[in-house]
């Protein structure tokens, strides 16, 4: 696959290189075109930045570019993404990994997240199923640290939803959406100016699927369904001639089903109780930002509450299915109260140090949670309950120093305190506080249209522990993990103006990498237990390289690639089961990924769009040895536009391939064979899928 995909990068050079001999006028349509797509804005920064100005690896999906999949939740979107990818064992793949750094679970044990995931405002680290694509403007992916950002939760990058402005720049719309599986889906949003100073915008959207599954026992195909509801309601205006408040609102209602797994990996599945994935959230934030002569204060405040339930038919099979099976379930039902505060002051040009050459920033951040977990489980004598409350709070400071009006030395540091408090109800007792440092230093260089970075960045992610008392003693705690990210990049066009390039070389270099492992046990039944323990290897390797081509092949067609490659691997670690590893591949992280974006326009109304998604080999677990095959999905879709309409009919996963976003190995869970075998799981992903979708923008 990657002489391929080279291939295709030298092709594509190549024929942008004739392509010079064009029209002077359609080049300089195609230019234009061009820098309309660099000069997106950054979100996710401090500063106001374009993405072909900003010294890291990030990926920016516009409107237009994420309605191309048809999408639903954040986690249809990331293959289009070099070195991303993300784990189901869920209703949705709410597990992401960014350069093969990530979790894959979470049951009982608190986790600290390292993909920061982050909705307008709100801080949802930990709570991707809150990432229900609506009324979005853009999605933002920073590959690597992004410490003196976002701290604790980015060890290994971050991903973000901006939403639509309020007010009447942003269009209304009412979008609805059908297609098979007895699939559909309806949004709409609208929004306007109150007054000369205030705005607001309104947006909904409800997303219901039967799902790929079939349980024959239960004779029913919505066992593993899709039922979400989520709103957004936001406000903005002037309070002076120097402020501006921003206030918004979110509710999410999630009540999927979650009745994945089968002992002959086909999605015809034997429980009798099938699983539950359900979450409902109340959240609202304001931000205020006041303009002086010295810069902009801003001022940011959240309070979100969420109520989680998870449980799944632990042996995927009825009661009395085999003479040696066994009945089991496992619930998991978590209250999360969020808290966080935020201020920041940035400095305006007139404010720069130093002659007027360095810009700076610097800040404060509070964020508090308590969570508290009751599990509900076949095999524990009473139900568990545990209470969990972490606390961070950090300063930073970041600055930009015009070295020259072509170099310009970029450097942010954060001090982040991380404390928590544990305690359960089998009389376990935790607390932790440790002090951990992190930032960036990066080299920008600009010649002409050319943008070049050289940065390295420190990242960190906070210690815990394993709160299972059948953990030993010294597998109790696991100390907090570090990430060193040394980056170069390019950014800018190849040969011609039609051709933009987005480059990264990195090497990352981990230290005490926090390994995910369990264990399992043979129960007095006959039957597999299993006890997660997440340990501290003494370290991990993460290097690769990334690359992303938009060419303008006329002004009808234009092509689009990405290409990741990830070597990825800890050393000094042994597995649950004393094993002991000198090196290993890391889970979650394919060696290659990949993908190609066609769109042509057949007419001045009908364009036809063609999406490949590849995903090399990868291992699900740092535990076992099941992988994940290779896979490539094809999509594609048909858009007519009329008027105010567009009407859009496609495929997704044309060729029906089969491939699977979970995995499960080093155990047996089928009775036919007495538990005698250690047997592959898979989670599969979903089949061919195709559709209508209608838009009306008002």
């Amino acid at each position: 696959m990657y002489k391929q995909l080279f291939t295709l990068s030298l092709l594509a050079t190549s024929i942008s290189a004739i392509a010079q001999s064009e029209a002077s006028d359609n080049v300089q349509e195609n230019t234009d075109t061009i820098d309309d797509i660099e000069k997106v804005v950054v979100t996710g920064n401090f500063r106001q930045t374009t993405l072909a100005q900003l010294s890291a690896s990030a990926t920016i999906l516009n409107q237009e570019r994420l309605r191309s999949r048809q999408p639903s939740h954040v986690d249809s979107i990331l293959n289009i993404i070099p070195n991303v990818n993300f784990a189901a064992g869920a209703s949705r793949g709410r597990f992401i990994q960014i350069r093969g750094i990530g979790e894959r679970s979470q049951f009982a044990e608190p986790i600290n997240p390292s993909v920061s995931f982050i909705v307008d405002e709100f801080d949802f680290s930990g709570l991707a199923a809150s990432g229900i694509i609506f009324d979005t403007k853009q999605l933002e992916v920073y590959r690597g640290p992004q410490a003196t950002l976002y701290g604790t939760g980015a060890l290994a990058g971050a991903v973000k939803l901006s939403s639509n402005e309020t007010g009447s720049e942003a269009p209304d719309y009412v979008e609805a959406r059908i297609g098979n599986k007895d699939s559909y889906r309806v949004e709409a949003a609208t929004g306007d100016d109150i007054n000369t100073n205030w705005g607001y915008r309104v947006a909904l959207v409800h997303n219901r699927s039967d799902g790929f599954v079939e349980n024959t026992f239960l004779n029913r195909d919505d066992t593993n369904n899709i039922d979400e509801t989520a709103l957004r309601f936001a406000v903005d205006g002037n309070v002076a001639d120097n402020s501006t408040l921003a206030l918004a609102y979110r509710w999410y209602d999630i009540d999927n089903g979650y009745d994945a797994f089968s002992l002959d990996n086909d999605n015809r599945t034997l429980s009798d109780e099938p699983g539950f994935d359900e979450h409902q959230t109340h959240a609202v934030s304001a931000r205020s930002t006041t303009t002086t002569g010295a810069g902009d204060l801003i001022l940011i405040a959240t309070h979100a509450s969420h109520n989680i339930a998870y449980g799944y038919d632990e042996d995927w099979t009825f009661t009395g299915f085999h003479p040696f099976g066994y009945t089991s379930f496992d619930a998991y039902y978590r209250d999360v109260e969020t808290q966080t505060g935020e201020i920041r002051f940035v400095s305006s040009r007139d404010a720069a140090l130093f002659n007027g050459v360095t810009d700076w920033t610097v800040g404060a951040f509070y964020k508090q949670t308590e969570e508290n977990l009751l599990r509900q489980y076949t095999y524990l004598d009473s139900d568990y309950a545990s209470e969990f409350a972490p606390t961070t709070t950090a300063l930073y400071l970041e600055t930009e120093t015009r070295l020259r009006d072509d170099l310009t030395l970029v450097a942010g540091i954060r001090a982040e305190n991380y404390d928590f408090d544990f305690a359960d109800n089998r009389g376990l007792t935790r607390d932790n506080d440790t002090n951990m440092l992190g930032g960036k230093v990066a080299l920008q260089y600009t010649l002409g249209k050319h943008f070049y970075y050289a940065s390295i960045s420190r990242g960190y992610k906070g210690p815990g522990f394993n709160p299972d008392n059948r953990v030993n003693d010294d597998q109790r705690f696991f100390d907090e993990e570090y990430n060193v990210n040394y980056e170069l990049g390019f950014k800018g066009p190849l040969l011609t103006p039609d051709l933009t390039a987005r480059a990264a070389v990195f090497y990352m270099d981990r230290t005490d990498t926090q390994v995910s492992d369990f264990d399992v046990i043979t129960r007095e039944d006959g039957t597999a237990g299993f006890i997660d323990i997440i340990d501290n290897a003494d370290l991990g390797t993460n290097k690769g390289a990334e690359l992303e081509l938009s060419w303008l092949v006329s002004d009808v067609w234009q092509l689009s690639a990405s290409a990741g490659y990830l070597s990825a691997t800890f050393e000094g670690y042994t597995l649950a089961d004393g094993t002991q590893v000198n090196e290993q591949r890391q889970a979650q992280a394919p060696k290659w990924t990949g993908n190609l974006y066609s769109e042509y326009a057949l007419t001045d109304n009908v364009t036809w769009r063609v999406d490949i998604d590849y995903k090399d080999e990868y291992r699900f677990s740092d535990g076992h040895n099941v992988t994940s095959p290779s896979t490539t999905l094809v999509n594609s879709e048909l858009v007519v536009n009329h008027g105010n309409w567009q009407t859009s009919v496609w495929i997704q996963n044309a060729f029906d391939r089969e491939y699977y976003t979970r995995g499960f190995g080093g155990f047996s869970n089928d009775p036919r064979d007495e538990y005698a075998f250690e047997e592959p799981y898979y989670q599969l992903g979903n089949g061919r899928q195709f559709g209508v979708t209608a838009k009306y923008e008002f």
